[in-house]
This record gives C-alpha cells, structure tokens and sequence, in this order.
C-alpha cells in the first residue's frame, strides 16, 4: 500500500502540508494560502454568485443553435448532476461530450450511457491513444510535470473544438467551487501559488517533449496557449452550475442516484469520486514529487469557503487503492513499475 503520510506538517486549518518555496507554514501552523485568504475576505468583499446569474447568462444563448450549450461530461457526481441540472432545472438542450485518453473507468462511462439514456439528451464520444506515448514519457524521464495538468491541455483544446463544430459558444463544466475561483473562464493554474511548482515543471516538460516529437509538433504549451486561440475562432464562456447552486454535493449525489441509476466507482480517488484509472499514477507521482495534489488544493479551498471541514478532507483524501491498481497503468503504459 501507497504511503498516505504526505507530509508531517500540515496547515492546521486546510489540509495542504509545508512546501517551500510556494506553500509555508508561520508560527501558529496556519500556511500562506490560508492567512492570505483571511486578509483578502476583509478587505475585498467579493460579490457572491446567486443562481440568478447563472439563468441570465444560460439565457443568452438558449435556442440559439441546435444546442444551447455543450457540457463536458465524465461521469462523476459533479459533471452529471451539471447535465440533470442543466436539462430538468434549466429546461436545456445539451450536448454532452465525454473524453476518453485510454484510461476512462468504465464505471463512470456506465453513468453517462445512464444519464444520457434517461434523460433523453445527444451525446458525443471521444476515444484516443493520441497521449499515451507523452505520459509514458513523464514517467520514463521521471518528471515533476503533472499528468493530470498534462492530460487537461488536451482535453480542453479538444472540447473547445467540438464546441466550434458544433457552434455552441457555451460550455459547462461539472467543476466545483474548489477547482476553479470565477465565472466565465477556465482556472489558470498556473496563478495560484499552490500551483506554481507544479506548472513550471509541467509547462518545461511539454516544451522539451514536443520540441524533439514531431507528433506533437502541434500540442499546445500551455493553458493559457488553448484558450487564447480558441477565442479567435469563437467567443465562448466556460461555466459550472456549482459555482452559483447554494447546496453541497451529498444533495444532488442522492438525486441522480435515484433518477438516474448513478453509481459510486468501485475503486476511485480521491474517495466518493469516479476519476479515470490514470489518475492513480497522477497521484502517485505528485505526491512523490510535491507531498500534495491538485485534489488537496481543491479540497483546501471548499474548507476556507465553508463547504467541507478538514476533517471530511482528509478522510476522502485517503490512498484507497493499492500498488496494483498503479501497476496495471505502468503496464499499459509500457513502463517499469519502480521499486519500493
């Protein structure tokens, strides 16, 4: 089993451990992030986002098209629960587009032939090998880049093309009010500091890779890269109905389990999750390289908002899958499974 100790000093009030230069703890035990989001929420107020909003702006593009908007769905709790919202709640024509890099759970696909079945909607499916070779290649070279960073370039790059295919300039996302701090756009990690470490290696990583593979002579470098050239070819807005609903996720998790035969995965992480198989060896390896990952910068901003306690934290933040798991995926990636 995965050592789950990642690290012995934590922020006493989130759950992200001392990581120098980018996260530190002061003399009380409470780390930079933390004490920086108590004097931001003094001193600059931010307008809350209400429902309301979320409805004006779906507004502007209902009917437009043959879809009012395309959702990127994966089968978890938030990205169905966004697709139940969006038809039953908001009375929406979806389309639901789904990304599968070879590693889907097929759990989770179970979920979204439910989901789509029931309520009645179109959907798209997307299967590739296209990246199998570069995120060998983060594990052969033992790189701190970040697969899951890596694996969300091209995601976003994909999803923002079928969007102009199929005109439909609105976006939603299942993404909760820990993975991204605004409305209308996608999350740039590279702007927050828990993230910095991590960009940098991951962004290095991609400029090598590419530069000496002509196969991927045309991957985007970065986030920031995607997003600005999809702007060229058509104005889009990225959304998440979490960011504006004003309940947690044990809400909708009991309505979509009901009505739409949704179902835990078997073996996912973080707990109470239904992530793809290739996030094992994601973990694995940020927590090997930086003692976090991006699941406990999410988690760590739903505790400083209120939606989830340390202790809720850390309990889904438990290694719950074993070398085995990790080692299926090193397999079929055509990697050694190291030695420990």
């Amino acid at each position: 089993m995965m050592d789950n100790s990642y690290s012995k000093k934590k922020c006493i009030r989130c759950v992200l451990p001392e990581r120098k230069p980018d996260i530190w703890l002061n003399d009380k035990g409470v780390c930079n992030i933390c004490v920086e989001y108590a004097v931001n929420s003094k001193s600059n107020k931010q307008t809350k986002l209400l429902e309301t909003d979320f409805i004006r702006t779906v507004n502007r593009y209902r009917g437009k098209q043959k879809y009012d908007c395309l959702l990127m769905c994966s089968g978890g709790k938030d990205s169905i629960s966004a697709l139940y919202y969006l038809k039953k709640r908001y009375s929406l024509n979806p389309l639901v587009f789904t990304f599968d890099h070879g590693f889907e759970n097929q759990d989770a696909l179970n979920n979204i032939e439910n989901a789509v079945e029931i309520l009645g909607v179109d959907s798209l499916f997307f299967k590739s090998v296209y990246m199998k070779d570069m995120f060998s290649e983060v594990i052969k070279t033992n790189s701190k880049a970040v697969i899951c960073h890596v694996c969300s370039i091209w995601y976003m790059q994909v999803t923002l093309d079928i969007a102009l295919r199929y005109k439909t300039p609105l976006v939603i996302a299942g993404w909760t009010k820990g993975q991204s701090s605004g409305a209308g756009h996608s999350n740039y990690i590279q702007k927050q500091p828990e993230f910095y470490s991590m960009a940098k290696a991951t962004k290095e990583f991609i400029n090598s890779y590419v530069f000496k593979n002509d196969k991927y002579k045309d991957f985007p470098r970065s986030m920031e890269e995607v997003l600005a050239k999809a702007r060229k070819k058509q104005k889009y807005i990225i959304l998440s109905p979490h960011w504006f609903l004003p309940f947690s996720s044990d809400v909708y998790t009991d309505v979509i389990k009901k009505e739409l035969k949704w179902k835990l995965s078997s073996c996912s992480y973080p707990k109470n999750s239904t992530n793809c198989r290739l996030n094992f060896v994601s973990v694995e390896q940020s927590l090997k390289h930086y003692g976090y990952t991006h699941y406990h910068v999410e988690m760590s901003k739903l505790i400083r908002e209120g939606m989830l306690t340390r202790e809720e934290a850390l309990e889904c933040l438990k290694i719950n899958f074993n070398n085995q798991a990790i080692e299926d995926i090193y397999k079929k990636l055509n990697t050694n499974f190291p030695k420990r």
